[in-house]
């Protein structure tokens, strides 16, 4: 299995910026598929970004524009910077690694199949 560990997370106003990271204890790190997937009590878990072997990035909509995910295979590290921030991004955000992620962003990975980390907490206040 592979560990991740989220950190970065913190309450911030309307319009702030956070860069959340995640690292990762496993071997070939740049053979996995990563995501950042957010959850608040009561709802589902949502995709808000993926990035590929190859780099190849993609986005739910509601982020687009204001969230980068990049990945740093030598430091097993992926980020999320997210810049004007509002509140509806208030949630708590997980990273996830496989070997192969498919709709990841409509469909997050079950627990069993991939690896998710414990979350880091955002919160987001007028």
């Amino acid at each position: 299995r592979v560990r991740l560990v989220e950190s970065g997370g913190g309450s911030v106003q309307a319009g702030s910026s956070l860069k959340l990271s995640c690292a990762a204890s496993v071997e070939f790190f740049e053979s996995y598929c990563l995501g950042w997937f957010r959850q608040s009590p009561g709802k589902q878990r949502e995709g808000v970004a993926v990035i590929d072997l190859d780099g190849t990035t993609s986005y739910t909509d509601s982020v687009q524009g204001r969230f980068t995910i990049s990945r740093d295979n030598a430091k097993n590290t992926l980020y999320l910077e997210m810049n004007d921030l509002k509140p509806d991004d208030t949630s708590k955000y997980i990273c996830a690694a496989d070997l192969v992620c498919v709709n990841w962003l409509v469909t997050p990975p079950s627990a069993y199949t991939a690896n998710y980390g414990q979350g880091t907490q955002v919160t987001v206040s007028e």
